[in-house]
């Protein structure tokens, strides 16, 4: 879903100091509605053979999106660490491969979509750029050993990366998925499309937030940043939003009325309950702030921006 966004933004608004862009978009599949334009390619990243192929085009930029989601890493332990580490292991080694065959002339650009799972609690109120990596999921660990990698391969120069920790991305369009955070997107998502959603944990649940739209615009900005500014910290924390369920739920009535709230009905999920306890809540996301990041101020404006952007439109 980010990544349909953000070739929709390259499309529309180029990239700064890069013309005539060549995209090209790698999934294991694509749906019926994705951007059209970009060459697409499909495969699976799991495969060594397939990295191999994708670096041999040496690409300036590579987004690397590509994971299983919390839930799924959490239930299927050997495919999480499989999908989730082994991929970006066999990524690097291929375009480690080609900077050698190159003579170390061709570098890429690979800008990772890590995730604030790499943080585990006990938590400070506000978890700054000092605050250590100590992931409390499979997921979190995965994410976190890629963001080593990374930071490893680019300081040997065999590729120029950096590792972003995207806050939670809501509202979500589309269908829920295996997603633990599911629901942060489903108690907005699924009222506003008339239909029931389910709340599994307490209204008191605070945690870190920002739009698909932000996302996009994360990757975007990160992809020509000067990594000199780095200063050898590859990891970012993100801007985005610490809010409540409950403060979810008030904007929402703001949006849409207490008839949509009212489809919101609490079922308590001990699994996820217990899963949620373990995750940031709140960020102060100074570094990446300097750097020129930015994302959402209030809760109403991620809503704006999902009805704006992604609310199914009714005819008549």
């Amino acid at each position: 879903m980010v990544g349909q966004k953000l070739a929709a933004r390259l499309i529309a608004q180029g990239l700064t100091d890069h013309r005539d862009l060549d995209i090209t978009l790698f999934d294991v599949s694509f749906p019926a509605d994705a951007v059209q334009g970009p060459s697409r390619q499909t495969g699976n990243l799991a495969d060594p053979a397939t990295a191999k192929a994708l670096a041999a085009s040496r690409p300036d930029i590579v987004f690397h999106l590509a994971a299983i989601v919390s839930g799924d890493a959490e239930q299927n332990f050997s495919k999480g660490w499989d999908i989730n580490m082994m991929s970006m292991w066999h990524l690097l080694e291929a375009f480690r491969a080609e900077h050698d065959a190159s003579g170390g002339s061709y570098r890429s650009r690979i800008v990772f979509t890590s995730s604030i799972a790499v943080f585990g609690g006990p938590f400070p109120e506000k978890i700054g750029d000092e605050f250590l990596s100590a992931p409390q999921t499979s997921y979190g660990a995965q994410k976190a050993a890629c963001e080593l990698m990374l930071t490893d391969f680019s300081r040997k120069g065999f590729v120029d990366g950096l590792s972003l920790r995207l806050p939670t991305i809501c509202v979500r369009p589309g269908r829920p998925n295996l997603a633990a955070s599911s629901f942060f997107s489903g108690i907005i998502r699924e009222p506003l499309n008339g239909q029931e959603a389910i709340l599994p944990v307490a209204d008191t649940v605070r945690h870190w937030h920002a739009s698909p739209k932000s996302a996009a615009g994360f990757l975007v900005h990160a992809a020509t940043l000067d990594a000199n500014r780095l200063e050898g910290r590859r990891a970012l924390n993100l801007p985005g939003l610490s809010c409540t369920v409950a403060e979810q739920i008030e904007a929402l009535r703001r949006a849409a009325g207490q008839q949509a709230v009212d489809l919101i009905k609490p079922v308590p999920d001990e699994a996820i309950i217990t899963m949620v306890a373990g995750w940031p809540r709140n960020f102060d996301p100074a570094r990446a702030m300097a750097l020129g990041f930015r994302a959402e101020s209030t809760f109403d404006e991620i809503i704006e921006t999902y009805i704006a952007e992604d609310l199914p439109k009714t005819s008549g």
